[in-house]
């Protein structure tokens, strides 16, 4: 055990993050793990592979993702935005080459070099996003507001041309929110809300992809043919088929026709083989993530640790309940992972890279030290 006495750098750290958010966030990750196990073998048997070959490689992956996620939060807020736009850079680069150069997958180029770019890109927005607002609250000179306005279209336009609607949509949600903590006037959040509505009308009238999930969702019997409308309707069945208690680790039997069991829906798995009471839990854990997350960022007296705090567990709760909800028939299909817990290298690093950024900015500092973050001129950090 560290002593509060000790004076290193590792004691420093310990005694500074919320010890009870990183055990959250590894408890996630180890229960990832375990559900893999249920839900990846029928998915890597159909195509050729082990029984249990996503297992181990989301194991491979968990090792740097804790390295990425412990390293992150040692990062002071100047060197948290460093981090973020420097990610941000090497994601959109990425994004961009992918769309000239990228694997065509399901009708989308969203994968080059093995990864998926845009989930880098979510924690590295949120942060710039936050960055833009505090610097605009501080200094009412500096036009904040102006290029986090900017920042969105820059954002989301190479995402419509992969295209990524799913991604899309968490980043406009989340950026709005950061737009109504960073209390603007109520004329401005009923604008964007209107050009958000006329932006999902359009997408529904233009692309064929999205104007299908919403026709499965709104009428399963007229599109029970699409694959979309297929997983949701096996999602429910696995549901129903688990009950309260499931149907133990290992039983599943619907899960063997479910397509993406071990990443968009392995939440449906969890309710067949360990019931509804424990996907209740599991739910539960996302939401002290959540809650607890915020309480600790509104005692910041830091804006941008409080915006960038804000905005990263707005995003973490929000991809968390839009994949819960597809999985419930909720909502309308939108190829989300189920945070920490759904199989894929590029999301687990991008999660814990998340992870590390809100760990960072809400750690404890010297009331001396957080005065001293403020008064800093506006600008790009030194």
């Amino acid at each position: 055990m560290i002593s509060r006495a000790e004076r290193s750098q590792l004691a420093r750290w310990w005694w500074t993050v919320d010890q009870w958010q990183i055990g959250a966030f590894l408890v996630l990750m180890a229960l990832g793990l375990i559900l893999s196990m249920a839900g990846s073998p029928p998915v890597a048997e159909r195509i050729g592979l082990p029984p249990f070959h996503f297992v181990h490689r989301q194991a491979m992956y968990l090792v740097p993702a804790i390295i990425i996620m412990l390293g992150v939060s040692t990062l002071d807020p100047r060197q948290v935005r460093r981090a973020s736009l420097v990610t941000y850079a090497g994601a959109m680069l990425a994004i961009l080459l992918a769309l000239k150069f990228g694997h065509e997958i399901k009708g989308a180029r969203r994968w080059i070099f093995g990864i998926q770019p845009s989930e880098f890109l979510k924690p590295a927005f949120v942060v710039l996003a936050a960055w833009a607002f505090s610097e605009g609250a501080k200094q009412k000179k500096m036009p904040g507001t102006t290029i986090a306005i900017l920042l969105l279209p820059l954002t989301v336009i190479p995402l419509l041309l992969q295209p990524d609607f799913g991604q899309t949509m968490l980043i406009s949600l989340v950026w709005a929110a950061l737009f109504l903590v960073a209390g603007v006037h109520i004329l401005w959040i009923v604008g964007i809300g209107g050009l958000g509505a006329i932006g999902v009308l359009l997408a529904y009238k233009l692309s064929p992809h999205v104007h299908q999930r919403i026709i499965s969702f709104l009428d399963p019997q007229a599109a029970h043919l699409g694959t979309n409308a297929f997983q949701v309707e096996t999602a429910l069945d696995s549901f129903y088929s688990g009950g309260w208690l499931g149907r133990g680790p290992g039983g599943g039997v619907i899960k063997r026709i479910l397509p993406d069991s071990h990443t968009d829906f392995i939440f449906a798995v969890t309710g067949e083989e360990f019931g509804i009471l424990f996907c209740i839990a599991l739910m539960a854990l996302f939401a002290f993530v959540v809650l607890r997350g915020l309480r600790r960022a509104s005692r910041d007296e830091d804006p941008f640790c409080r915006f960038a705090a804000t905005g990263l567990l707005v995003q973490f709760g929000l991809q968390s309940c839009i994949n819960m909800a597809v999985n419930l028939d909720l909502m309308p299909a939108k190829g989300m992972t189920l945070p920490f817990i759904s199989y894929g290298g590029s999301s687990l690093m991008a999660l814990a890279l998340g992870a590390g950024f809100l760990i960072a900015v809400t750690r404890k500092r010297p009331r001396s030290e957080v005065l001293l973050e403020t008064e800093v001129p506006a600008g790009l950090p030194a």
